[in-house]
């Protein structure tokens, strides 16, 4: 095949079946559909392309930046997209999660903002948060930059709609699969696509996968977070269930070493939420009389998330494993373990408290500088992780009140803790956002 710009390479990516010995599915033949082979590296090609494609002309001659509020693989396609039409790119988020992403990012000749926010995505309804008004800055006269807002932008769907999806049906001689399983992120992948299936046939069922609430997986939006995005339609998925980092990096490493696949921890999310909902899909319905399909996307590659996977399973990459994990725990332990306090109760508790806790704040140092409880100190979730690992980090003299965004992060550490031997850690319930909302007392750094 001969191009003429690495931009005519972007779609018609494989299609390829999973062995049956892999998933061990008795009725379903499922397929990969290999966005990874987009030629900037991800899923994430298509819709940076159709949305920034009308007005790269007009934006060199004015000499405008492009922007995205992105923190991964949208903000790589723009910067390369960018870069070949001379223009500059920003890519403006409320932390960068994953190093190898942001170093990747600066190589491009991205500049890098990092606003405080309280979550991945923007809040359109929050006035207060720094994410948003920068959002809605882009949208005055007179800007000075090409903004593509993927979460609200009906190109990011259109993408997908005019080339994944028709080649997903293409690719199955014509037939749409039963089922179709996406992550949701920006939800544009995942949109586009059931649209274009269900047009095709109108029992098509579509899986939507979000992260676990106390999780992280990149790429993939909690569900809390993922009702923020202006994309995300409920009607869009038949069911929506959650994954943790765990079931990711299992799934990753399925399709990585039993099929020769480089997916990333997004892909491995998809494989293995993909294979538990069909596994009790067969389970519940009688035999049928044919094979059913389902297709899955594995969004990118692994070389990226190296860090990711260290931090989280380090016997892999030949570090010993190390101590006690939040994350290992189960939604079943945190209620049982996890001692939640509203924000009435919290705040006696740290002016009455004899000893007075200590208040951890676990967000992102933009958002702990943005806005904070006063008194508390930041230690940002990921280091938090690794400071447990070892040992309980606190005197178990020193009653502790854990906080995270929207208490859910804070309830699972406060779980462990508790475990370890802590006799008095608290989960702030609701977390900041919940203690913002009923009125209690924030200051600025």
């Amino acid at each position: 095949m001969r191009y003429d710009s690495i931009i005519e390479a972007i779609g018609n990516t494989p299609l390829v079946r999973i062995d049956p010995a892999v998933h061990g599915l008795r009725h379903f033949d499922l397929y990969a559909k290999l966005e990874m082979l987009n030629p900037f590296g991800s899923v994430k090609d298509r819709p940076a392309w159709h949305m920034a494609r009308p007005y790269l002309e007009t934006a060199a001659e004015r000499g405008e930046t492009v922007v995205e509020l992105s923190s991964g693989n949208t903000a790589k396609a723009l910067a390369l997209l960018a870069g070949m039409h001379g223009l500059r790119f920003k890519s403006v988020t409320n932390r960068m999660r994953v190093p190898e992403i942001k170093e990747l990012l600066l190589l491009l000749g991205a500049e890098i903002e990092e606003l405080p926010g309280q979550s991945e995505c923007l809040d359109p309804t929050d006035t207060d948060d720094p994410l948003t008004r920068f959002h809605q800055a882009l949208a005055e006269p007179g800007s000075t930059y090409l903004h593509t807002d993927q979460y609200f932008n009906p190109r990011n769907t259109e993408a997908h709609a005019s080339g994944t999806g028709p080649e997903i049906l293409k690719d199955l001689d014509g037939r749409a699969p039963d089922w179709f399983v996406a992550c949701v992120g920006t939800a544009g992948s995942s949109t586009g696509v059931a649209r274009v299936l269900r047009e095709h046939d109108p029992e098509v069922r579509v899986l939507g996968l979000v992260a676990d609430k106390s999780d992280f997986i990149p790429g993939i939006r909690t569900i809390d977070e993922v009702r923020q995005v202006g994309l995300f339609d409920p009607a869009t998925y038949d069911t929506i269930e959650s994954v943790t980092s765990q079931e990711a990096i299992d799934g990753m490493l399925t399709l990585i070493r039993r099929c020769g696949l480089l997916s990333g921890p997004t892909g491995g999310a998809a494989y293995q939420g993909a294979v538990r909902h069909l596994r009790a899909v067969e389970a519940e319905s009688p035999e049928p009389e044919w094979r059913r399909t389902a297709v899955f996307i594995v969004c990118d590659r692994a070389e990226s998330y190296l860090s990711y996977v260290r931090q989280r399973r380090p016997e892999l990459l030949g570090a010993p494993h190390r101590g006690h994990s939040a994350a290992a725990l189960t939604e079943v332990e945190i209620r049982a373990e996890a001692r939640r306090v509203d924000a009435d109760a919290a705040l006696r508790w740290i002016a009455e408290g004899q000893p007075r806790p200590l208040v951890v704040d676990l967000r992102g140092p933009h958002a702990y500088a943005a806005l904070h409880i006063e008194g508390s100190i930041n230690i940002v979730d990921e280091l938090f992780e690794e400071l447990v690992r070892d040992g309980l980090p606190f005197s178990k003299r020193q009653p502790v009140l854990l906080a995270c965004p929207v208490g859910e992060k804070s309830a699972r550490y406060a779980a462990l803790l508790t475990r370890m031997g802590h006799p008095d850690v608290r989960s702030l319930a609701g977390g900041i956002i919940a203690w913002r909302d009923t009125g209690m007392p924030l200051v600025r750094e």
